[in-house]
């Protein structure tokens, strides 16, 4: 499908719609709509605007209906669709049935990083457990500040006949709702409790949608009272809107002394986050990078920032970083940290950079990012800042000898990765998981989406995966989320409809949620996803091992007799015959040939298909030789806990607060 093929927020709905009013039912200036019909027709008016580009800011509607929003957006959006189909057009705003509701949270969230978040969708559910079960998708929006609209319905707000289905009491208070758990994970939160509360609770909302340095999960609760109370508003108020959203230039004070610092650098290093996709700065890194010579580690957001054969990229940074980027972050001079949220995994949980003297300057929207690390802080657009910084370090190119010793690091991970993914004899013949990424990798157009989020995937993704398109890379991290590949897939494909997304995800993270298979049959929307089968949750069980604590319940086991643990045979589970009742295409893979073949048959296919392989969950990927903080128990009577705490002691003694202040 494609919400964006007709603009009907451009027509006269006054000459179109049924539900207008009757100019003698309400006063002059008015229309008389429920709060959620105004909600419906306000959105639809929404765009946001960059460098002379307009777009719809809301571009659909998901949603599962309960009897807290059916008779409310349920019955405002039937309304809508009604009025535009019947017409011949399409819904000003069109509604996807979802089947689960963080699922549909991930799906919108999906799509609006790949707009840019410049676009998103909106998600209404039910009252109670419909609504709670956006938390999880809420928490992963605000934390990876990608705009997602929420709209739970909510309880009565005259209390009439209080206490509900699926009402929480509280002794205490009177107005706490199970709604208030978004309140921590939203990055704005409001309740309508009467309709003259809407046209603010609105307005606030596209506010906070459209600013790059405060988006994330916006959550708007409609009483279910108050969702189906009559109003007269302002016709204004559905008037089109223009969000502009802005590019603020660096302040000239906080340039001059970051191009300072630069320019003093013998081992600078830029690490690059995702703020250079949103701020379409790809290009303005490149440039940089290649009139100053500055070498590029990626996070996970970032990695696509600069492709993979670019001379200046060194690929992955931090606790899965590649061998060549972790060695010039240890030994930078000058770390220059453009759109990145500093997180653990990026900075091998603050191990990382090991110069006593390194320096950090921090390009950045969010003020609270830009001044992690006691950086110096440069609180402006990437695609500015960059442009800028390159002009005011003319003439400046880091050492020949430094620019050799990283293109030789460079060589020898790219020969590490070429020996990980190739496809070798094994006596048992399973592939490994990097195997399973070389061909994918290889098989697929370069504007492809590999979509995966959670597991020993992402760790291996970030390593071993060789990016061609700046957004052919979509691993979300930031929250790291079980469940999100195959919603988050969707999400990337209604974003792209011309590129094939590959969603690459584990056995356990898919019986999290592989639900939105059934969406994508809905809606004949063409995912392509490749289910790696090890038998239980591989990423923990190796880090299980390596805490000391033999990965303990981390395997797909029966309970045996003997012992009465989880250490019996493996449990029958056939994933491909569950993914097959979603009615989406499976083909089994056994070997790498069939993998192949089972990867080009999915591309040539118009559908979505689910490739099933099994593969060895021992086999990982080069180590990266940085660490990640996970405590070890203090005291234990196991000899592997001991053994492992005693490593834990020495790299956490390695650990830097970074808390100089940068006045040099």
């Amino acid at each position: 499908m494609d919400p964006s093929a007709m603009d009907p927020s451009a027509t006269d709905l006054t000459a179109t719609d049924p539900t207008a009013t009757d100019p003698a039912e309400a006063p002059e200036g008015t229309v008389r709509l429920t709060v959620a019909q105004a909600t419906v027709r306000f959105l639809a008016a929404q765009y946001s605007e960059r460098d002379g580009t307009r777009r719809r800011l809301i571009e659909g509607c998901f949603g599962i209906f309960g009897h807290g929003n059916v008779a409310a957006l349920g019955q405002a959006l039937l309304q809508d669709e009604l009025t535009w189909t019947d017409g011949g057009g399409r819904s000003s705003l069109p509604y996807v049935l979802g089947r689960n509701e963080q699922a549909m949270v991930h799906t919108a969230v999906a799509y609006a990083r790949m707009r840019d978040r410049l676009q998103t969708w909106a998600v209404t559910t039910s009252v109670g457990p419909g609504a709670t079960n956006m938390v999880t998708g809420a928490a992963l929006a605000t934390i990876n500040r990608l705009p997602v609209l929420l709209l739970p319905a909510d309880t009565f707000a005259d209390r009439s006949a209080s206490p509900l289905l699926q009402e929480l009491e509280q002794p205490w208070a009177g107005d706490v709702t199970v709604n208030d758990c978004f309140r921590p994970v939203s990055a704005y939160f409001d309740r309508v409790w009467r309709p003259e509360q809407l046209p603010a609770a609105l307005m606030s909302a596209m506010r906070v949608l459209t600013d790059p340095a405060a988006t994330g999960a916006v959550t708007l609760c409609l009483p279910q009272d108050v969702g189906v109370q009559a109003h007269e508003w302002p016709v204004e108020l559905f008037d089109d809107r223009v969000w502009y959203v802005a590019r603020p230039a660096p302040e000239s004070r906080a340039l001059e002394r970051a191009a300072g610092i630069v320019s003093s650098a013998r081992r600078p290093l830029v690490v690059a986050g995702g703020g250079v996709h949103y701020s379409d700065a790809t290009d303005a890194l490149a440039v940089f990078c290649e009139r100053t010579g500055v070498p590029v580690g990626q996070t996970q957001a970032g990695k696509g920032t600069l492709l993979d054969d670019h001379p200046q990229c060194l690929g992955a940074i931090g606790a899965t970083g590649t061998t060549a980027a972790n060695a010039a972050a240890r030994d930078a001079d000058v770390v220059i940290g453009v759109g990145t949220r500093w997180s653990d995994f990026t900075t091998a949980s603050r191990t990382l950079f090991r110069n006593p003297d390194v320096r950090f300057v921090n390009i950045n929207l969010a003020p609270i990012d830009s001044v992690k690390h006691s950086g110096v802080a440069v609180v402006a657009d990437a695609r500015e800042t960059l442009r800028e910084l390159t002009v005011m370090l003319r003439g400046y190119r880091v050492p020949q000898a430094y620019r050799e010793e990283y293109t030789r690091a460079g060589a020898e991970w790219t020969a590490r990765v070429d020996a990980t993914v190739a496809p070798a004899p094994r006596a048992d013949g399973l592939l490994s998981q990097g195997e399973v990424i070389g061909l994918v990798n290889e098989l697929s157009d370069p504007r492809d989406v590999v979509v995966c989020a959670a597991g020993s995937m992402p760790g291996d993704l970030h390593k071993l995966w060789r990016v061609r398109e700046p957004k052919g890379y979509h691993v979300e991290y930031g929250y790291s989320c079980m469940g999100y590949e195959v919603a988050g897939g969707l999400g990337v494909r209604m974003a792209c409809p011309d590129r094939d997304v590959f969603v690459l995800v584990g056995d356990g993270s898919y019986l999290m949620m592989a639900t939105e298979l059934a969406t994508a049959v809905q809606e004949g929307i063409k995912i392509i996803t490749v289910l790696v089968q090890n038998h239980g949750f591989a990423s923990i069980g190796a880090l299980s091992e390596s805490l000391g604590s033999q990965r303990f319940g981390t395997q797909y086991r029966y309970r045996s007799a003997p012992t009465g643990r989880l250490d019996g045979d493996r449990l029958p589970i056939d994933l491909a015959a569950n993914a097959a009742s979603f009615g989406v295409r499976v083909l089994r893979a056994a070997s790498a040939e069939e993998l192949a073949a089972a990867i080009r048959t999915a591309k040539a296919a118009d559908d979505s298909t689910v490739i099933h392989v099994e593969t060895d969950p021992l086999t990982g990927s080069p180590d990266s030789g940085a660490w990640w903080d996970v405590p070890v128990a203090e005291v234990s009577e196991l000899a592997t806990t001991r053994t492992a705490r005693t490593s834990y002691e020495q790299n956490k003694a390695t650990q830097r607060p970074f808390l100089r202040p940068d006045h040099r």
